[in-house]
């Protein structure tokens, strides 16, 4: 999820639906968002191993060869869906074939969806990388895992958070509001990282005490498919908001806190 995607309204033409279209766009809109906040529930549980029935470090026991493809596979087709949905030409396209108001919901269910399939069909690879046994040292790396999820919600709460997830565009269209148009904003974290929610993740999958390989290639292929994410944000920012955003570039580091943007 990303800070184009709240900064940027679904484009297309607008949907002059009934009161009973109203009505169901908005319940589609509040089911979408419940199966979202199920997923980042799960998602907590299954990177971190803690009170769900699969998590990252466990499932059918499988070759390593046909592990590493099938985790491979999972993690490209939400990568794919995730970026394309996320284009303004594909949004463009898109909101031609689905009404404008639930374009948002939509695509959250579908990323949401996407990752369910991963931690359904996910093959474990147990190898141990690295394994902390002093008790203290492990409770600090799991307590940063778990600061990594909190500074993911709440960035996207200080950005605005049932809008990024579809809430706020299926109520404006239920009520007959505008959507107010898109503003650049910095506040808090934002003010000292381009991307805080990024760096949230990347500290909840990197930081824990037991590495394994499985874990590892989960944590790697996110990582680099965040870069990429944020290259694809940043063109489509700058396209949006010009000299502002550059000079927001110049100014802000990329993921790292305090470190000059180069």
């Amino acid at each position: 999820m990303t800070q184009v995607d709240n900064q940027v309204h679904s484009f297309g033409p607008d949907v002059s639906g009934s009161r009973i279209f109203r009505v169901i766009a908005f319940l589609y809109g509040i089911a979408a968002y419940l199966v979202f906040f199920f997923t980042i529930l799960y998602a907590i549980g299954f990177v971190m191993g803690l009170m769900v029935p699969k998590s990252i470090d466990t499932g059918s026991d499988t070759s390593a060869a046909e592990a590493i493809i099938i985790n491979l596979l999972l993690m490209g087709l939400f990568a794919v869906q995730h970026s394309v949905m996320a284009r303004r030409r594909f949004k463009a396209w898109w909101t031609q074939v689905v009404p404008k108001p639930v374009e948002r919901s939509t695509y959250v269910l579908f990323a949401s969806l996407s990752l369910l399939l991963l931690f359904w069909q996910w093959r474990p690879l147990p190898a141990v990388i690295w394994d902390v046994e002093d008790p203290d040292v492990a409770v600090i790396l799991a307590t940063l895992s778990l600061a990594g999820w909190v500074l993911v919600l709440t960035s996207s709460f200080i950005i605005n958070h049932f809008e990024l997830f579809g809430l706020h565009q299926v109520t404006n269209h239920l009520v007959g509001r505008e959507g107010t148009p898109p503003r650049f904003r910095t506040p808090l974290f934002y003010k000292f990282v381009r991307h805080p929610i990024y760096l949230g993740f990347i500290i909840a999958f990197c930081a824990t005490p037991t590495m394994t390989a499985g874990h590892l290639l989960f944590a790697a292929v996110t990582t680099l498919y965040i870069l990429v994410g944020i290259a694809l944000e940043e063109r489509d920012l700058v396209d949006l908001f010009g000299d502002e955003y550059r000079q927001y570039k110049q100014r802000v580091s990329m993921l790292i806190p305090w470190r000059r943007s180069v």
